[in-house]
């Protein structure tokens, strides 16, 4: 089983000229520490529950990951989750294709439908209806393997066109970043999960992971496709505590026994959001990780 790490907050000791180096060194550490991914969100303000935004920095996510991508070597990087509208499509991709090239070929391509209107109407960024966003994100989707895999013809979706999707360099992950939708509503999430995606995230816990993957399941056997080609990661909803969670003090027998729970149902990948002080990360491989991933 492998553990990736969230960073959902960048409110640290010495303000914003303190970013950049702590950010870089809590990358650095969770690499040696044994961390699988690294994880960043897609929202320009900080969101519920983790703070107000006039008081916590956001940083905008694939900025963000070139410069992890620099800084490190093995970890795994990614957006947890990508709101297709922010965004022209085209655009997205090819943020995810230059950090994929500057990272090696190490990165996830997360996208979703996107849900923060609030966000989205206080920076100017239509927000459609949700079946619209939904066709948006169907051709992000469609157009992201379209792209990676060379074909430069004219692209027609539902609410995306693209005349000549050239993406020179391609990205080196092969045969291409692994692409990752999240969510798991059975009408319209899951269905493209199973037609499109090589990953998927689900927010849920241990005990009621079976009946979400067997939604899912359901979903590639309707369109013939293995489930088994999928990989599975979860976020745990112990872990979307906001802001106590800078304040938690866990121990290591607890986050094992909550790792060997996943890890008994057959989950792929769990990711996790802990205080990201780098005395916290090594200690969390050295006791938690190491002995149970």
């Amino acid at each position: 089983m492998k553990v990736g790490l969230q960073l959902v907050s960048f409110t640290w000791p010495g303000g914003t000229a303190e970013i950049g180096p702590r950010l870089l060194e809590i990358a650095q550490t969770a690499e040696e520490a044994g961390f699988h991914s690294l994880w960043v969100m897609d929202h320009y303000f900080q969101i519920p529950p983790w703070g107000k935004p006039e008081d916590h920095p956001m940083l905008e996510a694939y900025t963000t990951l070139g410069y992890l991508a620099a800084g490190t070597v093995r970890i795994r990087l990614g957006v947890l989750v990508s709101g297709v509208i922010y965004r022209p499509p085209a655009v997205l991709i090819k943020a995810a294709t230059t950090v994929d090239v500057l990272a090696g070929g190490r990165t996830y391509f997360g996208v979703g439908a996107a849900w923060f209107k609030g966000e989205a109407d206080a920076l100017g960024i239509a927000f459609p209806d949700l079946g619209d966003r939904y066709a948006w994100l169907e051709d992000t989707l469609r157009l992201s393997r379209q792209t990676w895999s060379g074909d430069t013809s004219p692209f027609e979706g539902k609410r995306v066109r693209a005349a000549y999707p050239l993406s020179n360099p391609l990205p080196l992950s092969s045969p291409r970043p692994k692409i990752l939708v999240g969510g798991d509503g059975p009408k319209r999430t899951l269905p493209l999960v199973a037609k499109y995606a090589d990953a998927w995230n689900v927010i849920t816990s241990p005990s009621r992971i079976d009946e979400h993957r067997d939604r899912l399941r359901a979903a590639c056997d309707r369109i013939g496709r293995s489930f088994d080609e999928i990989e599975v990661t979860a976020l745990d909803p112990e872990d979307l505590r906001g802001e106590e969670i800078a304040g938690y003090r866990w121990t290591p027998a607890f986050e094992r026994d909550r790792l060997a729970k996943w890890r008994d149902r057959g989950v792929d990948h769990v990711i996790v959001n802990i205080d990201a002080d780098p005395a916290n990360l090594r200690r969390f491989g050295e006791e938690v990780i190491q002995k149970v991933a």
